[in-house]
């Protein structure tokens, strides 16, 4: 039995210039330090996010994170890790870490596009919006933890509750 083998460009287009452009037109200050590096500002309800895309060519991957601007302190950092798990656990796509470096919490997602598969500016502005959103719904667990000193429990718990009705 024979096989058909196909090659392809192993480099693939670059995806930032897409996200380049996802960015411009929405009028967000951003930089590009490198091909393979955007970083941008994004203002929201409950603080400033800055926004990493990263395009590693050789895996065929884009990393993506979003960060919280809020630093945690420290001490802290024990008792994020639970609110972490939980908060993670109501993810779909992605997932929040601790990121050391910066003593800060961020939304993070790799898309793979090897072999290929090629990023629609849908696609990015969902994946955008999808971070963000997340970011405003479990900002309050963080602050609630972190400030509040409310358990991990109580943090989620008053972020993510709904409200029925009108008052």
């Amino acid at each position: 039995m024979t096989t058909l083998r196909v090659e392809t460009d192993n480099l693939l287009s670059n995806p930032l210039d897409l996200v380049e452009q996802v960015i411009i037109d929405r009028d967000w200050a951003y930089d590009r330090p490198s091909d393979e590096e955007l970083v941008a500002e994004v203002t929201s309800a409950w603080c400033n996010y800055r926004v990493w895309f990263t395009w590693q060519a050789e895996q065929g991957a884009m990393i993506f994170s979003c960060a919280f601007e809020t630093k945690l302190p420290k001490s802290a950092y024990a008792k994020i890790y639970p609110l972490l798990a939980m908060v993670n656990d109501k993810l779909w796509i992605g997932h929040f870490d601790l990121v050391n470096d910066d003593n800060a919490i961020a939304f993070r997602h790799t898309m793979l596009m090897r072999g290929g598969c090629v990023i629609s500016i849908e696609q990015l502005e969902d994946l955008i919006d999808i971070a963000v959103s997340e970011c405003e719904r479990f900002f309050p667990a963080f602050q609630a933890l972190v400030w509040g000193h409310k358990s991990p429990e109580a943090a989620l718990e008053a972020a993510i509750f709904e409200t029925v009705g009108e008052a």
